[in-house]
């Protein structure tokens, strides 16, 4: 089935100031994230942007862009809007990769739109991957998740999940175990690529904003919240670094140059 990629591309950050612009190799980010997508099996590509800067840098890089809102209190408000502007149909597929993934595997963003294909039980897929780094894992900038028996989300966390009884018997820092015991599967980090059909993401910013997705700062977390569920992908591989910060910038513009 077909499928839609929606980029949210916001210019404020606090921590990378007009991100989606940063240069990569002479080319702006989000155009970059466009051009890694489209390499996916999405019949389009649309970023959708809160300034006009935005959607001119992707025209001239030939990317498809539609203007959004600037006030819109999340990445999932500003793709509601993109779905009604760009007029899908409720059961279209649409998965939101994020404007500052530019390494994004293509076969990352196929396995997630045909999970949902897959998972009528669920009204959105994700991905993660195994952790195998203890630092990574006490890591709070690396979002955790915990599945059930039929793969679906339990819980999301930024906290190390699961955790055995005595983890803190010894310490907690950079050389810690990772949880161990026959038949336990390795602690999963959670990537931040999701698949919805157009008529959830539609009514996801009309839920009211869950007390548990405020503690952790963690949006995923107000569907299970309200009782939905989310299907998720293992990935034996890795997506490659992400930009949030100076450093992560460049970190991603070495490679690029290189």
């Amino acid at each position: 089935m077909s499928f839609t990629v929606l980029i949210p591309a916001r210019l404020a950050s606090t921590r990378l100031p007009d991100k989606p612009l940063a240069s990569l190799g002479g080319v702006p980010m989000v155009v970059r994230v466009a051009q890694a997508a489209r390499r996916s099996q999405a019949t389009q590509v649309v970023v959708a942007a809160d300034d006009a800067r935005i959607v001119a840098a992707c025209t001239e890089h030939g990317v498809a862009a539609v203007l959004t809102r600037s006030d819109h209190p999340s990445g999932s408000d500003r793709l509601a809007e993109a779905c009604e502007q760009l007029g899908l149909d409720g059961d279209a597929r649409v998965v939101n990769v994020q404007g500052d993934e530019p390494l994004i595997a293509p076969a990352m963003i196929d396995a997630c739109a045909d999970l949902l294909d897959s998972r009528p039980d669920c009204v959105m897929a994700t991905v993660a991957h195994a952790i195998d780094d203890s630092a990574e894992f006490i890591n709070p900038n690396v979002v955790k998740v915990v599945l059930d028996a039929q793969q679906r989300a339990l819980y999301f966390s930024r906290a190390p999940i699961g955790w055995w009884r005595d983890g803190f018997a010894n310490g907690l820092g950079p050389d810690s175990a990772l949880p161990a015991a026959p038949g336990l599967p390795a602690p999963l980090r959670h990537v931040g690529l999701y698949a919805y059909r157009a008529r959830f993401l539609r009514r996801f910013p009309q839920l009211p904003v869950a007390p548990l997705e405020t503690l952790e700062s963690l949006e995923q977390l107000r569907v299970l919240w309200h009782g939905e569920r989310i299907a998720v992908h293992v990935s034996t591989e890795r997506p490659g670094p992400g930009v949030d910060t100076p450093d992560d910038l460049a970190r991603v513009r070495a490679l690029f140059e290189a």
